[in-house]
């Protein structure tokens, strides 16, 4: 019996020696372990910078087409809309941008998975065909806490954003036995585009500590931001972990960033956990400086993903040129006017508008193409000309 025993013993060592010997043998296999337990790690400073070093100035919009409401409408099968999205986004190359901001959701993969990520192809298609990367934001803190699927509302008339909705909405946020569906979600589609030289990121939640002001704050939950903080560092993790090429984000937008010490958790968190640091800024050009300066203490490249609102101070001739000098990245909010009605200020859910407002909150173009104030687009035009221009 101890000699059978020696025997298997002997023989079971000398086939995981032949299995080890094998892998050495076979480099493509042990690539593929090593990957497997390699996770992606935040992006150091010099990997940073230098991935930014590869991209133009960096200037370009908030974008969902006119025809759409909000991400569902813009997204969904039956109200997917590829000629009007060629023909915008044709406009935007014409003002010389060269990225966009763009709203997904997470019950569009419930939905239909392998049909999004046909029509986010297809997008992806047309937006470099215009020369534009596209910035994808997967989860947004911001309006309706209620987003449903199907046919959408039609937008309440002279309203900021009357439907756009949450991403996930109130009743995910507080069922966890839906964070692995939120899980599925984020893993899927940043690995399924992970090494596409199309996308530029990935904005993996806008502005998640947002409470919705007096638009929902009847219907908000109290402990929004309490459960929002550590599913955060989870989708952060899950996205890393499908090993993007692309860097990922997510922007700080309000508060005092000066100092560590005064920073609220969740924007400490963001900044740590992000490859790139992006914030958001609508006001005035000497606040929107010196707020550059205080990001600029992490040595990472800076891209400002929601700017401009007229009567606030933040503009294109007032911010650009400031941008420009620090070399920032510039996505302001609003493109074409459409069905978000965002030329309407924030303040349109308090106050009752019956016209057109004279000054525009957001939007640069009209319905139609034509500039809402030529001056902008003209500026829009020649300064990423002179960025941008090709030796």
């Amino acid at each position: 019996m101890k000699k059978v025993k020696l025997c298997l013993t002997f023989m079971l060592a000398g086939l995981v020696l032949l299995s080890c010997n094998n892998k050495k043998n076979n480099p493509e296999e042990k690539e593929s372990e090593v990957a497997s337990i390699e996770k992606r790690e935040i992006w150091t400073k010099d990997q940073a910078n230098k991935w930014y070093a590869e991209q133009p100035w960096l200037v370009g919009a908030n974008y969902s087409p006119s025809t759409a409401i909000n991400q569902l409408e813009m997204w969904q099968e039956d109200t997917f809309d590829p000629k009007r999205i060629d023909q915008e986004l044709g406009w935007a190359e014409g003002l010389g941008m060269n990225v966009m901001r763009v709203y997904l959701h997470d019950l569009l993969h419930q939905q239909d998975a392998e049909g999004l990520y046909k029509r986010m192809d297809q997008f992806l298609e047309i937006a470099d065909k215009h020369h534009i990367k596209t910035l994808f934001v997967l989860f947004d803190s911001c309006w309706d806490p209620f987003p449903a699927l199907g046919k959408q509302r039609a937008p309440k008339p002279h309203t900021h954003n009357s439907g756009w909705v949450q991403a996930p909405g109130q009743k995910a946020l507080q069922d966890k036995t839906q964070y692995p569906r939120l899980e599925k979600y984020v893993k899927e589609t940043v690995s399924h585009f992970k090494d596409d030289k199309r996308i530029l990121g990935w904005d993996v939640w806008n502005e998640p500590d947002n409470m919705t002001g007096p638009s929902y704050e009847k219907v908000e939950i109290k402990n929004k931001v309490d459960l929002i903080l550590p599913l955060l560092k989870d989708v952060f993790a899950w996205a890393r972990e499908s090993n993007p090429s692309q860097p990922l984000t997510s922007g700080v937008w309000v508060g005092d960033w000066s100092d560590e010490a005064k920073m609220k958790p969740m924007h400490k968190m963001q900044i740590e956990q992000s490859d790139i640091v992006s914030f958001h800024n609508y006001n005035t050009p000497q606040d929107f400086e010196k707020v550059i300066k205080q990001l600029q203490r992490y040595g990472k490249p800076l891209i400002c993903t929601e700017y401009m609102a007229r009567p606030n101070g933040s503009t294109f001739e007032g911010f650009l040129p400031i941008a420009r000098k620090y070399n920032v990245g510039m996505i302001n909010w609003g493109f074409v006017d459409g069905k978000t009605q965002t030329k309407y200020a924030w303040d349109s859910w308090t106050k009752t508008y019956t016209a057109e407002p004279k000054l525009w909150f957001h939007d640069v173009l009209h319905t139609d193409g034509t500039p809402y104030i030529q001056a902008e687009t003209d500026l829009i035009k020649k300064m990423t000309a002179e960025a941008n221009k090709k030796n």
